[in-house]
């Protein structure tokens, strides 16, 4: 800083400022613009961060959605009237993929759907429970009588025999191929016995029961007149009215007789 001859500091001319003040304000405003410009790219930058991930997010649910069924991957419109399709392929029991209660739940659903035209039951089942044939039984025919405008055919691929036919007859009609197994209508009960064979070796059954009838399937006690009844009853029972299946038998029979090819089998739905 300038001093005056005798040492005292001069002051500083009007109008001027320190020397760099000027430099150091446009420095400061330099560096407020880019700070401040950085500050809006990284706002941009993280809006389209957040615009990215909710579309990723979105493609990811419809995609869930899709696999879960609960978003049509089809383009076709699911309006247009279709015919249903139920498969029941395998051995009828309760605890099998071929139970009352699956087979009920799809049918149930096909016969509920405005848009069904029609059902087709596939059937590939050599029988089981006669208990669960019979329930599918009964639940065809209570809805082909709820919902009279909606037939029901049975078709049967490879084997069609015992429940599985049971559950065949309650259709509006039955297609089969020539060469598909059907038969073996009925209900069965068999076993042993080894009264004979104990008797030549001189072995003595001793069987203590507290009921009238509760030995009466033991295999090596004698089968008394009153019991052989009784199981056959039992049998008839299971089975129900088995009128059907007499008429079903001579139709099959008048058909091979004939030297006809059994394609399709007489309208079976108004047999009781």
């Amino acid at each position: 800083m300038p001093s005056s001859p005798d040492g005292n500091p001069l002051p500083p001319a009007a109008g001027r400022t320190p020397a760099g003040g000027a430099a150091g304000e446009w420095e400061r405003t330099v560096l407020h613009e880019l700070a401040m410009a950085s500050v809006v790219e990284r706002r941009r930058a993280r809006r389209w961060g957040i615009f990215f991930k909710l579309l990723g997010f979105a493609y990811l649910t419809v995609v869930l959605l899709a696999f879960a069924g609960f978003w049509p991957i089809s383009s076709q419109k699911l309006a247009e009237r279709h015919t249903a399709l139920v498969d029941m392929n395998g051995v009828i029991e309760a605890q099998g993929e071929v139970s009352a209660e699956t087979v009920i739940t799809a049918l149930r659903a096909a016969f509920e759907d405005t848009k069904t035209a029609g059902v087709v039951l596939r059937i590939n089942s050599p029988g089981g429970s006669p208990v669960q044939a019979g329930i599918i039984h009964d639940e065809i025919r209570r809805l082909r009588a709820k919902y009279p405008d909606t037939p029901l055919y049975a078709v049967v691929e490879e084997v069609c025999a015992s429940g599985g036919y049971y559950v065949a007859v309650a259709a509006d009609q039955i297609f089969v191929d020539k060469a598909s197994m059907i038969g073996s209508i009925g209900v069965l009960m068999d076993g042993f016995g080894f009264v004979g064979v104990m008797n030549k070796l001189g072995v003595e059954r001793r069987l203590f029961t507290a009921g009238r009838n509760k030995g009466f399937l033991d295999s090596f006690s004698p089968l008394a007149d009153e019991h052989r009844v009784h199981v056959q009853q039992m049998l008839v029972d299971a089975e129900g009215d088995n009128d059907w299946a007499l008429e079903v038998e001579a139709d099959l029979d008048a058909s091979r007789a004939a030297g006809l090819p059994v394609l399709r089998l007489a309208r079976l739905g108004a047999y009781p």
